[in-house]
């Protein structure tokens, strides 16, 4: 008992050590942010053969494109805040501005004098026209939430100040909203493996015996744990945890029940197969983690072998799935395919992967939902592309001959997707966890 005592102590100043301080992360999360602007942004508006990119926003009520433009020190937009994305391929420039009393950190420049140009939307008309833009992208999206973040009032005034040249070169910029949500540079990437790392050491020290004693610890307590943890070690969560158990003695419950009601709180007993959900969020990228443990019984030295063999087949399902990652297949292509082939081998798999980032929940294709396996309209047509990050989420039913019932392993794991194909973040689970107390 000292040498997991000594273990854990350990595990907590690694993770502390790990996590910069407040100016740290302030600096470092500007320099990505120019990074981005200077490199992402030019080759997207390429891309998506948008020159000239609108971001309106008011103070509290942000857009969730400008939510992550914004320099460390601005928590929020001031007043009303339009920026202003010119893309010159033929120079080679980008100019970065700001119809805004102010400079927006020192990425971009402030753009209007109030005392010479009194109205702010005739400003941002004289930009229009010194620049003769063919296409000007603002955020409105059917299909994808975080693409659609100007509001109707700020549409109705932008409208409303436009000449109707310029109102007639208004289209959607979602697909270039969403390129810049998704998109990750190789210095964000590894920012990446130091957060996945940190996530998968604070689910270490919480299935452990450091965390639960069975007979007393509930699954609530082992959530409240972790989201302490989080909190002491200057992070946040997304989302609230969950941790739940699956018996031998208990029929499995329905996707419907498990995905929409949730788990109530149990006390955590020996034989019980534990499972995590939890996440959390530093310096503007987020993970997402699904998890197994399994709670020894008396006698028990390792895992039960027909567990294992369970878990097994959870890993075979990521294999498949992420094997069909390719540039340029929509995300109901990938799932399709994968469902089939797993199902192919025997397998009762479920997929509902979606991409990962800025937001938790975050833009670019989405890879099934838990109530839509046959696709998904609208976000799960969109393509794949490299230097994208998704939280690999997805489960199989497995029959337990020998708890008489079926199970489900549900794994859930921060992977990337680039030019050299697929990879973990930061690796992924392969055997489940032993609690031994």
């Amino acid at each position: 008992m000292k040498h997991l005592y000594f273990l854990f102590i350990l595990i907590s100043t690694t993770l502390s050590a790990q996590i910069l301080s407040e100016r740290d992360r302030a600096t470092l999360k500007d320099e990505l942010i120019a990074e981005r602007f200077n490199t992402v942004l030019p080759m997207l508006m390429d891309r998506t053969e948008i020159d000239m990119w609108l971001v309106i926003s008011r103070e509290y009520n942000e857009d969730p494109v400008m939510r992550t433009m914004l320099p460390a020190k601005w928590l929020n937009a001031r007043r009303r805040t339009i920026l202003v994305f010119y893309r010159n391929k033929a120079e080679n420039r980008i100019d970065k501005l700001a119809v805004a009393r102010y400079d927006v950190g020192e990425n971009i420049v402030s753009a209007w004098d109030k005392e010479k140009q009194p109205d702010q939307w005739a400003r941002l008309v004289e930009l229009i026209e010194e620049r003769n833009p063919n296409k000007i992208g603002i955020n409105i999206s059917e299909n994808f939430g975080i693409a659609d973040g100007m509001v109707h009032t700020d549409l109705e005034e932008l409208k409303e100040a436009l000449p109707q040249k310029w109102e007639d070169k208004l289209v959607s910029a979602e697909k270039l909203a969403i390129g810049w949500i998704e998109t990750r540079t190789a210095r964000e990437m590894e920012l990446y493996n130091t957060l996945v790392e940190i996530t998968h050491g604070i689910i270490d020290e919480a299935f452990s015996s450091k965390v639960i004693t069975p007979g007393t610890t509930t699954t609530d307590d082992v959530v409240w744990w972790m989201r302490q943890k989080v909190t002491d070690l200057g992070l946040e969560t997304w989302f609230h945890p969950t941790i739940d158990a699956q018996r031998s003695d208990e029929a499995l419950k329905s996707h419907i029940y498990s995905f929409s009601k949730g788990e109530k709180d149990k006390v955590i007993i020996p034989g019980d197969l534990l499972h995590c959900d939890f996440g959390i969020t530093y310096i503007g990228l987020n993970t997402d983690c699904q998890q197994h443990a399994y709670v020894l019984k008396e006698g028990e030295k390792e895992v039960p072998a027909f567990l294992k063999d369970a878990f097994a087949k959870g890993n075979r399902i990521q294999d498949i799935f992420t094997g069909n990652f390719k540039t340029g297949k929509t995300g109901n292509e990938i799932l399709l395919k994968s469902l089939s082939e797993g199902k192919a081998e025997g397998m009762r798999p479920s997929i509902y992967t979606h991409p990962l980032g800025t937001y938790g929940h975050s833009a670019g294709p989405t890879i099934g939902l838990w109530d839509s396996q046959g696709g998904v309209p609208g976000t799960g047509d969109y393509p794949l592309y490299e230097n994208t990050v998704y939280a690999i989420e997805l489960n199989t039913t497995v029959t337990l001959t020998e708890w008489s019932k079926d199970i489900r392993i549900m794994l859930e794991e921060a992977g990337f997707y680039g030019e050299n194909g697929f990879r973990y973040v930061n690796g992924r689970q392969e055997a489940i966890k032993p609690i031994s107390w």
